[in-house]
């Protein structure tokens, strides 16, 4: 049976929807995933993206967040030391701010797929992002906006209009973060013909390389800018950074004329409503086993703007009810109306988000675990030698080796690591993205495994010597750290990386940004969710008068205690994380 209506992409089909992206070789002049260039005529594949115009895209990425870690890797002295905080207060306020990092691009990330397209939403927000910079800076170098100093053991708190400028400009930043984290990588995977076997195996490097230029930048903040900030000034260490900026919108624009750019597809938010309401409404009616009887375009692209086709996948049947053309459609001819009948894409789009749900999940408490690295992990820091020769090594500064880590990682795990896994799977890029992520929450249990055996030792020798009233430094190296930042940049790059892949390959293309969006969201559920077990922890451990375990002397502390318990909680995260993975469906998409 077959039925036209009036719309004109209107049509059951009776024969099988789609083939597998995988099929088509990418052979023309033209990009065969739709993009355009910035003229909005079809993208020449000779004269726009793959790594030209990456190399703009990673100019401005690596800008970027040099400027953010420059803010953000030694914040937790800056609260304690100038704003005069308790440590258990800036490390919740670090990881609350971080949490909102992650969240904002969830903003971004609509925008972007509803209506600006990701260049665009990239632009606009860097602006605000500057602004955001150059209050920040204001507030640390201009008298009447900073703290006063401590006399002697008497610390003055910042007044409320301080606070309020210092924390105008954090959030700006935290805003303007959110129209770049879910669109930048993104459009620099956009740069890449999915429907070309040769591309789409650079896209696979250009992940790993794009994480690679966030940890050059990261390595030169954790660094040189901690030092400056430590030992020259934080007006002058956060000026930088704000200049940074600059550069960072300028490489941007230079790139434009070689960039490639999918069209937004309208509200994703819009189209999931859809779905829900029109499977709603049809609840009643019995889901067809001939899946080809089911509503779809006639034409090889989909209803979707800057959309391939999905295929139609046998899970989450209910929701099929939703492409199902009813008696009561034929009989008032209404099947324009997306509320009422959507297409097999629409509907397979709602089905991936769901399938991606536990996945994401998991991501999690792997976050809570990273968010150690810039609180805890500098306070414990701060209670160890840091003497080498006549130079003091800043707490903060300890963060250069888990960037060390990803940039040693990241070239061994792309020339050394995938090509030998090749061998033995026949995969594209060696293991899957899901097996990817599995390594790394793997080497997370054993990151937070060395965390609580150097503080095991470090208390050791605090009891040894009497210290435990004293908030003073243990006669322990500093660089016996070296090991959990060590292992947490490797859980990056196999969790991280692996995660930018999986929601970039697994999203439905008008959803990307979204998909970004909701990968970020884990680090900021993974920050709240750090602040939450350090309250309940904080709120258990001090009952009856006690230090607690993480005090603001950790020397009468136990913060290995706490470390086991995120090492505990990683372990049954891998394990819920395993069983989801294996039971996953990948998505199966149509050439443009």
């Amino acid at each position: 049976m077959e039925y036209y209506s009036h719309c004109n992409f209107s049509q059951v089909v009776d024969t099988p929807l789609l083939l597998s992206s995988t099929l088509n070789e990418g052979s023309g002049l033209y990009a065969g995933d739709g993009s355009v260039d910035s003229k909005g005529k079809p993208a020449l594949k000779n004269d726009t993206g793959q790594w030209k115009a990456c190399s703009f895209i990673l100019g401005t990425f690596f800008c970027e967040r040099l400027a953010f870690y420059g803010i953000s890797t030694n914040l937790v002295n800056y609260f304690i030391e100038k704003l005069h905080e308790r440590t258990v207060v800036a490390s919740t306020n670090i990881t609350n701010w971080k949490g909102t990092c992650y969240i904002t691009p969830l903003i971004g990330a609509i925008l972007a797929d509803t209506y600006w397209g990701r260049y665009w939403t990239i632009a606009g927000f860097t602006t605000v992002y500057l602004i955001g910079m150059c209050t920040l800076t204001l507030s640390a170098s201009v008298s009447a906006l900073k703290p006063a100093e401590c006399v002697g053991s008497v610390c003055p708190s910042a007044t409320t209009a301080q606070y309020a400028v210092f924390l105008t400009g954090l959030y700006l930043i935290a805003l303007g973060t959110g129209g770049i984290k879910p669109c930048i990588w993104p459009f620099g995977a956009d740069q890449f013909d999915d429907t070309d076997p040769k591309e789409r195996v650079k896209k696979g490097s250009y992940f790993n390389w794009f994480y690679f230029s966030q940890n050059i930048g990261a390595i030169i903040a954790s660094s040189v800018l901690v030092w400056i900030q430590d030992n020259v000034g934080w007006g002058i260490g956060f000026g930088i950074p704000t200049a940074l900026m600059g550069v960072c919108i300028a490489s941007l624009l230079i790139g434009t004329p070689l960039y490639r750019f999918q069209k937004p597809g309208g509200s994703p938010l819009t189209r999931i409503c859809q779905v829900l309401v029109a499977s709603f409404r049809k609840r009643n009616l019995k889901v067809l086993e001939d899946n080809s009887l089911l509503h779809e375009t006639q034409d090889r692209s989909s209803a979707i703007e800057g959309s391939r086709k999905l295929e139609h996948s046998n899970e989450l049947r209910c929701l099929d009810k939703a492409a199902l053309i009813s008696d009561a459609d034929i009989e008032h001819g209404d099947l324009c109306n997306p509320w009422r009948l959507c297409t097999v894409t629409q509907v397979e789009e709602l089905k991936i988000l769901i399938r991606m749900f536990p996945i994401w999940a998991t991501g999690i408490v792997f976050s809570a675990v990273f968010a150690q690295m810039s609180t805890l992990f500098v306070v414990q820091g701060k209670l160890m030698k840091r003497t080498l020769g006549s130079v003091t090594i800043p707490a903060a500064s300890l963060s250069f080796f888990d960037f060390v880590s990803v940039i040693i990682w990241v070239p061994i795990y792309d020339s050394i690591i995938i090509p030998i896994v090749k061998k033995f799977t026949s995969k594209e890029r060696g293991f899957s993205q899901l097996q990817r992520m599995g390594i790394g929450l793997f080497v997370s249990i054993l990151c937070m495994a060395a965390a609580a055996l150097v503080e095991i030792k470090r208390l050791q020798l605090v009891t040894e010597l009497g210290l435990e009233d004293e908030k003073v430094a243990v006669p322990l190296s500093i660089l016996w750290q070296i090991p959990q930042y060590f292992l947490l940049g490797a859980a990056e790059v196999f969790t991280f990386i692996g995660q930018h892949e999986f929601y970039y390959e697994q999203a439905p293309d008008a959803m990307r940004s979204l998909c970004s969006a909701l990968s970020l969201l884990t680090n900021s559920l993974g920050n709240y969710l750090s602040s939450l077990i350090l309250t309940i922890v904080t709120y258990v451990t001090t009952k009856g008068g006690k230090a607690g375990w993480i005090p603001d002397n950790l020397n009468e502390g136990h913060l290995d205690y706490f470390y086991w318990l995120l090492a505990g909680l990683s372990f049954l995260n891998l394990v819920v994380y395993m069983v989801f993975s294996r039971n996953y469906k990948e998505k199966k998409a149509a050439a443009a």
